[in-house]
């Protein structure tokens, strides 16, 4: 169905048909006819008598007649062309219309609500040749990005690159949909059992799309995430989608799983995506409300000195305590918080708290917290933590942030102006999970920080026979070349503790040492050990006092 032809709302009559239908002026024409047909009958044979002196001169009132009618004709035939006229007028403003509330501006392409009229069409032409259909919906992915810092003209303008390269990839019976921002879709037929047909048409998308796209003033470079169902099964019978609405949802689902598999893929949708993207809303749900009841909390992991085994810190980790899930590791919340705007709200409270509990503490011990890349492009971040750090009466110099190497490659321009502001205030900055990016020499050359941080997943090979990690090894070489000290998470066991000893002074932290603990259980163990602000245990020295603590709480 052509696009221009999608109606939105129904009325009983149209007013062009019955304007078509003017009565009016046609009345006024025929009467107007019919008039001078039966008086100009008789009136102008005596007309032209009179005029060559033939006869006496005609009734004055029948010519007025005569007269009168023929104006009337006039009146009429030009009434009616200009009322021809508007009604065509009238029809080419309502065929725009109806363009415009079908399709979208930017790209003309269908819009949302068009769309599920399309979906339909395509469905009951493809069942009277006993073909499937099948939905498919494109995201791309971090496009907010591009919009941010290119500016939206040049986002707009991708989306249209984007569209003409979807169109000149698509089968002529597709229908291709923006659905809103830089969500599309499109529906297309194929042979049943065969949804071979439409996997080599999404790969040709991904080589497609791949490709940058160039405008006069910047090259960008994107990737997309897709979402597929059909309403057949894969063995070609046919499945139990009766409407488009079913069919958008589940490539929906399908979409929400490629985007949580890494992004720049897509996958068929399946039954047990559903549950999955319930489960997820519910996550959502209880994030909203849980942020309101106050039930994500501080968590702090100690930070060890392996060299003299003292104490020196701890890290803040975030839990969620929900009362029907129980309690939630940041893994699992920390994504979809990102996803639906919260994690600024949710990192800056937790923030707060910390500020508070950390403010009890020795002085001599440090915090660290780990920063979300969605609040790195805030180019206001830097301001508001300082000033949170000033509201709460939190030395600078004993917070230390941790950012991880993929914030490096969003703005490294914006990073580094953030980095420079809060070491000018002296707050350390450390570069977290380093080795599992993209970062490089130059980049830890340029780049202000004040310490690396070593990922568990190096740490882990420690156990291994011969307890050596090659990679551990070179970035502790690396450190130690660019005079960066070092600090490696996941200490597990004794094996890695010895193995680690061996390679010079670093920081660690780890389940060898204790279990994550909220702010009441350290703060009890600090004041225990005398650590806390003018709490001290004289019979023991600071380093007695780290030791006891952290075997006291080994899991």
């Amino acid at each position: 169905m052509d696009k221009a032809t999608v109606l939105t709302d129904h009325e009983p009559e149209n007013p062009l048909k019955a304007a078509d239908r003017d009565i009016v002026a046609l009345g006024i024409a025929a009467a107007a006819i019919i008039l001078l047909v039966g008086t100009g009958g008789s009136v102008l044979p005596k007309v032209m008598d009179a005029m060559f002196g033939n006869g006496p001169r005609p009734d004055i009132v029948l010519i007025n007649a005569l007269l009168l009618n023929i104006a009337l004709i006039i009146f009429g035939w030009r009434r009616y062309r200009e009322l021809t006229r508007e009604i065509a007028e009238r029809r080419r403003a309502e065929e725009r219309a109806h363009q415009l509330a079908a399709t979208d501006p930017l790209t003309h392409c269908l819009n949302r609500r068009s769309m599920l009229t399309a979906t339909e069409e395509v469905r009951a032409r493809a069942a009277a040749r006993g073909e499937a259909v099948a939905y498919c919906m494109i995201d791309l992915d971090n496009f907010k990005q591009i919009n941010d810092i290119h500016g939206h003209p040049a986002g707009d303008a991708v989306l249209v690159m984007l569209c003409n390269r979807l169109r000149a990839l698509l089968p002529r019976e597709a229908r291709l949909a923006r659905l809103g921002g830089d969500e599309f879709a499109f529906v297309m037929p194929f042979p049943a059992g065969h949804a071979e047909r439409v996997d080599d048409l999404v790969i040709r998308m991904f080589e497609n799309l791949a490709q940058p796209f160039r405008l006069p003033e910047v090259t960008v470079e994107l990737t997309l995430s897709i979402g597929l169902a059909a309403d057949h099964d894969p063995d070609g019978t046919i499945g139990l989608v009766v409407d488009a609405g079913t069919l958008m949802q589940q490539s929906d689902m399908a979409l929400y799983h490629a985007k949580k598999q890494g992004r720049n893929r897509y996958f068929w949708f399946e039954p047990s995506m559903e549950s999955e993207l319930r489960f997820r809303n519910q996550l959502e749900t209880g994030i909203r409300r849980g942020l309101a009841r106050g039930e994500f909390v501080p968590y702090y992991e100690q930070q060890i000195d392996l060299d003299s085994g003292a104490l020196v810190g701890f890290e803040m980790l975030a839990r969620w305590r929900s009362p029907q899930l129980g309690v939630i590791s940041p893994d699992t919340f920390v994504p979809i918080a990102e996803e639906i705007g919260l994690i600024n709200e949710l990192s800056e409270r937790l923030m707060e708290q910390a500020f508070a509990d950390a403010k009890e503490w020795d002085d001599s011990l440090t915090l660290s917290i780990n920063i979300s890349p969605v609040q790195l492009r805030d180019p206001w971040f830097a301001q508001r933590l300082l000033k949170k750090l000033v509201a709460a009466g939190f030395p600078p110099q004993r917070l230390e942030i941790e950012i991880t190497e993929s914030c490096l490659h969003e703005n490294i321009g914006l990073v580094r102006s953030m980095i420079m502001s809060l070491r000018n205030q002296g707050v350390q900055v450390s570069l977290d999970d380093f080795g599992t990016g993209y970062s490089s020499i130059e980049q830890l050359r340029n780049l202000p920080f004040d310490r690396l941080k070593i990922d568990r997943s190096f740490v882990s090979e420690l156990r291994e026979p011969g307890g050596r990690s090659r990679i551990v090894e070179a970035i502790v070489s690396l450190g130690r070349g660019l005079d960066l000290p070092l600090t490696v998470e996941g200490v597990e066991d004794e094996q890695i503790l010895k193995a680690l000893k061996s390679m010079g002074r670093l920081k660690a932290q780890g389940y060898f040492y204790g279990l994550p603990e909220d702010a009441d259980a350290v703060r009890t163990r600090l004041k225990a050990a005398g650590r806390l602000t003018g709490i001290m245990a004289p019979a023991q020295t600071a380093t007695d006092h780290d030791l006891t603590f952290y075997r006291a709480t080994r899991p």
